[in-house]
């Protein structure tokens, strides 16, 4: 399922650049750890992860063939994702709390939720899915089966790129204290998370940045 070494080292080594360079997922998981604290990031991380999958195996059914001869699927898909961008968005300026030194707090239902807007988030972005299908198929080899290769190189990607998320939460969380204690009001944060957010939906559904 998996390319010779040479190939799958060069596979890893630009999954790595890939990964490490920041995108709307990495801006929506920054977001998120620096209002709600490391636990909401890191349950972000997880829900990225699973819709980034999610389209791998989309491209790996032929989604990604679907998208590439209908217009129309891709851009109900992609507005589809920027509208939930935007109701988030939305939604963290109404829930804004007003307590300035509040830490944040992630009770089990917070977290599932969290959860569940980045697999959305990532699952409804369709430049996902096509990035999987033209990338993926360079480090394939033509005589195995393209199903599990894709499945199993996109399994790689999802991994590398859930690493590297990681650390961009667990830096976030370390500057996050002192943004909190700089800030006149907690609720500048949310709402400049949320700001985030609506930026990225409208960015989305411009089609104007890459997939992460």
């Amino acid at each position: 399922m998996l390319p010779d070494t040479p190939l799958l080292l060069a596979f890893v080594g630009a999954s790595l650049v890939l990964a490490l360079t920041p995108g709307p997922a990495v801006v929506y998981i920054v977001a998120r750890t620096l209002a709600q604290g490391r636990a909401c990031g890191l349950a972000s991380v997880l829900g990225v992860a699973l819709g980034n999958f999610s389209n791998a195996v989309g491209a790996a059914l032929g989604l990604a063939a679907l998208f590439a001869v209908s217009s129309t699927a891709f851009t109900v898909v992609k507005w589809a994702g920027a509208a939930y961008l935007v109701y988030l968005g939305l939604r963290m300026w109404r829930t804004a709390p007003a307590v300035a030194d509040a830490t944040p707090q992630a009770p089990v239902q917070a977290v599932r939720r969290i959860f569940r807007d980045g697999f959305l988030v990532a699952l409804l972005n369709p430049k996902t899915t096509l990035f999987f299908a033209a990338f993926l198929p360079q480090f394939m080899d033509a005589h195995a089966s393209p199903l599990m290769q894709t499945l199993a190189l996109g399994g790689v990607f999802v991994a590398i790129a859930c690493c590297t998320d990681c650390v961009y939460v667990l830096t976030a969380s370390l500057v996050a204290p002192r943004l909190r204690r700089a800030a006149r009001h907690a609720a500048w944060g949310h709402r400049l998370a949320g700001t985030s957010f609506i930026g990225l939906g409208v960015l989305t559904a411009l089609g104007t940045r890459p997939t992460r």
